[in-house]
């Protein structure tokens, strides 16, 4: 198993991240959260998990290790996979996921996109005497303070190749639609979508 890999950034997609280790490109599936923390050129440690399927090896990057435990943990329901592992913790934080599953927040659940009524039924009931109760510590990428989504999304366009100015503007034009409680994967494909009109 690779537990965590350690190198340069290479490259910086929407889904994705190339990290050159030893000479080796190592693409990283990722969510908009952990790429937009990503710089291209510069160094990067991220914890990772493996998926093993019979015609694919793929390798999921994280900010922390409680999103890489998270990750792993919610495979173990049953009707959930990787691609819909990897959209609740881009969707919910680990600790708004302990939440949600702890006082039986199936509205919460039913946010991630391919989660269902009945699929986050399902989860709350395999997963509540197991996922343990929130922390209280933030990821690294984890809002805190007044708009840090914003400094997020323009980083993840500036690390996407965006002129700084591009990004400024897309992350106006998006402000009107942050909320009370910004979903940053959400604003930053919005803003992704204004860039791409313009």
């Amino acid at each position: 198993m690779i537990a965590f890999v350690r190198g340069r950034v290479a490259a910086v997609t929407l889904s994705s991240a190339v990290l050159e280790v030893g000479g080796v490109g190592l693409e990283l599936m990722c969510t908009p959260g952990t790429l937009a923390t990503l710089r291209t050129g510069e160094s990067a440690v991220l914890p990772t998990s493996m998926v093993v399927r019979e015609d694919s090896l793929t390798l999921f990057g994280f900010l922390d290790d409680d999103e890489k435990q998270t990750f792993e943990l919610v495979q173990t329901a049953s009707g959930v996979g990787p691609k819909v592992a990897q959209a609740m913790v881009a969707v919910l934080s680990p600790d708004d996921l302990r939440r949600a599953i702890a006082s039986d927040d199936v509205k919460t659940l039913t946010r991630v996109p391919g989660i269902g009524q009945k699929g986050a039924q399902r989860i709350i009931l395999e997963l509540k005497d197991r996922i343990g109760a929130p922390t209280g510590v933030r990821s690294p990428g984890a809002p805190a303070g007044e708009a840090p989504w914003r400094d997020q999304v323009h980083q993840g366009l500036v690390g996407l190749g965006w002129p700084v100015r591009d990004a400024e503007k897309a992350v106006d034009a998006v402000a009107p639609q942050a909320g009370d409680v910004p979903d940053v994967a959400a604003l930053l494909r919005a803003a992704l979508r204004t860039l791409s009109r313009t």
